[in-house]
């Protein structure tokens, strides 16, 4: 019989070193809380139960957390260690089931890793590494070949300091055994605590099986107790997610050069200059190119499109065979369709450009239609905000707007139009008309420019 899964995630870190106001375990990875990804990995593992503990930050924590999971809560109302901190969770354990241990400041730890440790049917399993420099880490001690205890390193004798297996934090403990064994654990040490690594020393005096997996990169348990530390994962996180964007086919000109702040899904021949930041949830179409220091957010650019250098895109959806860019930005409820140019400094927010429409220097679409195979000229500005009021502006089929001409909103350009350059419409232009709203040209002969007063 399979037995239920259990997951313990150990959250009550105040991240002191860090000198920051924001629990350790809301600090982003990947733009992403530390501890959510902790939730998204075991989520996979379809737990029984997720038991998370935190303490002083414990509404923050509960309130920047994805709310789609069903967690349990668990206070620790006083940091005594890690022991003490998985006390408080024995209440509210099943009577029988295997209990996965993780640690909210080490989010790399992989699946994978994960389930090899829940297929052990030891009593209790460690996770360990091997480190060059072991400074900081609670030591594996093993006698005649045994894992015999793991012991802290202001514990350590001088002999122990010089090993480089340590333990990760990371256990799989039988349910049934965890109430009598965190009772056992004293705070007998140099840094007064309860420390759950006593479970390994307490587990053999009972001769209960204890066994231990080693993980080869050590990256994918480090820990994070500084933002240097952090800047690190960081790195670490972001080549593991380029390795798996190029492994399906996608170009990365330079994955030390790429930053997916969520979730980034592309499709074949897709191709990502340097400097590129994708944020939220960001989809790709087939042969889409990103051009270099482009930042996307939370948008989707069809098959055949490409995003020239330096523009932003931010909750948008772009159709196929667009070209924005460069020095472009698409603001939320942005919707380009296929074929749709929108150049160098264009700026659209909340506008619907129809199939062929262009907008190609210099111009300011904002709450807008724009109807197909429009095109609007350089200078352009829907003046849609009257100081209190935000009103709409459309655009026919293939009407034409003349360079620097504004639209005060609200107002409607009829199919086949024309604005004549430098124009200010107010008023409604039906299908085919000209419009033209400037003043008469003036030249004044013999006129004086001021000079300089001295």
């Amino acid at each position: 019989m399979v037995k239920p899964i259990e997951i313990v995630i150990l959250a009550a870190g105040v991240g002191s070193r860090m000198r920051s106001e924001k629990p350790k375990v809301l600090q982003t990875l990947g733009g992403v809380p530390l501890l959510q990804h902790l939730l998204e990995t075991v989520h996979d593992l379809n737990p029984i139960k997720i038991h998370v503990v935190v303490g002083l930050h414990a509404s923050e924590i509960k309130n920047q957390t994805d709310n789609r999971m069903e967690i349990n809560w668990v206070i620790q109302e006083k940091p005594k260690g890690t022991g003490h901190a998985l006390a408080q969770v024995v209440p509210h354990l099943l009577l029988e089931s295997r209990l996965l241990v993780l640690l909210g400041d080490a989010p790399l730890v992989k699946r994978e890793t994960m389930e090899a440790l829940l297929s052990d049917k030891s009593d209790l399993v460690i996770l360990t590494t091997k480190v060059s420099d072991p400074t900081g880490y609670g030591r594996i001690v093993r006698e005649g070949g045994e894992f015999s205890e793991i012991v802290e390193e202001k514990d350590t004798s001088s002999s122990q300091k010089l090993i480089n297996e340590i333990n990760t934090g990371v256990m799989v403990i039988n349910s049934k055994k965890v109430e009598a064994w965190v009772n056992k654990i004293t705070d007998n040490n140099v840094q007064k605590e309860h420390l759950l690594t006593d479970m390994v020393k307490i587990a053999n005096h009972e001769k209960a099986t204890v066994s231990s997996l080693e993980v080869f990169d050590s990256s994918e348990v480090q820990g994070v107790n500084t933002f240097s530390q952090l800047a690190n994962m960081e790195r670490v996180l972001q080549k593991n997610k380029a390795e798996r964007l190029m492994e399906s086919g996608v170009q990365i000109m330079d994955p030390t050069r790429i930053d997916i702040r969520g979730t980034l899904k592309a499709g074949k021949g897709v191709v990502l200059d340097i400097n590129c930041v994708f944020e939220g949830q960001v989809v790709l179409g087939d042969n889409v190119l990103i051009g270099p220091n482009c930042v996307v957010s939370d948008s989707k650019l069809d098959s055949g499109t490409v995003l020239k250098p330096n523009s932003v895109v931010e909750g948008a959806e772009v159709g196929k065979n667009c070209s924005v860019g460069p020095f472009a930005r698409l603001r939320p409820g942005a919707v380009l369709g296929d074929d749709v140019s929108v150049g160098n400094f264009v700026e659209v927010k909340k506008s619907v450009f129809g199939v062929g429409a262009k907008a190609n220097h210099l111009a300011y679409v904002g709450d807008s239609e724009v109807g197909a195979g429009a095109n609007i000229g350089a200078g352009t500005i829907t003046c849609n905000y009257d100081g209190a009021n935000k009103s709409k502006t459309k655009i026919g089929k293939n009407a034409f707007i003349g360079s620097n001409s504004s639209l005060v909103a609200p107002v409607s350009i009829g199919d086949e139009a024309t604005v004549g350059a430098g124009s200010t419409i107010t008023k409604d232009v039906k299908d085919g008309e000209l419009a033209v709203g400037r003043s008469s040209q003036k030249n004044v002969a013999g006129w004086m420019r001021p000079k300089k007063k001295d």
